[in-house]
């Protein structure tokens, strides 16, 4: 299971997030590139995908900070498995999104930075077809190279 690779699924909306202001648009302190720099840095784009992903945008957040050669890695119990490049994970989200039933709630932590790599905790409360209900929870690690998400790997 993992939360990114589902487009256009709301799931992991919440009625209430409470997002700095500075995490929400491409304009804002958090993601404006300064003159100097080309890509943004590995904090901006934590900041990006944590918001996109609270507001449940997941989609956009494929879009805009995935390399188009991905690499996504799953544990081997995992519903979906790995895949490489940004087509084969969007169908992994489709997947994915197609296993869910109902969604009840869901959260993602703030991220949690060093060097090149970024992680966040996730959890998804939903009821899940021929499986019910059931609280997930895990780590989703990742790694940003020229600005965008290059590697990503869920542990739960």
């Amino acid at each position: 299971m993992h939360i990114l690779g589902a487009p256009q699924i709301s799931w992991f909306r919440q009625k209430e997030v409470k997002i700095n202001s500075t995490c929400l648009s491409g304009s804002s302190p958090a993601v404006r590139l300064n003159r100097k720099q080309k890509n943004m840095t590995t904090q901006q784009v934590a900041d990006r995908l944590v918001a996109l992903c609270r507001k449940g945008e997941i989609s956009k957040a494929m879009e805009e900070l995935y390399s188009d050669d991905i690499v996504s890695i799953e544990p081997e119990h995992a519903p979906t498995k790995s895949a490489k490049g940004k087509k084969a994970v969007f169908e992994k989200g489709k997947q994915f999104a197609s296993m869910i039933e109902e969604r009840h709630g869901g959260s993602f932590s703030d991220p949690i930075v060093s060097g090149s790599y970024f992680s966040a905790a996730m959890m998804l409360d939903a009821t899940f077809k021929g499986m019910g209900r059931m609280k997930l929870e895990e780590i989703c690690v990742y790694e940003v190279k020229d600005g965008k998400i290059v590697w990503e790997q869920f542990y739960f």
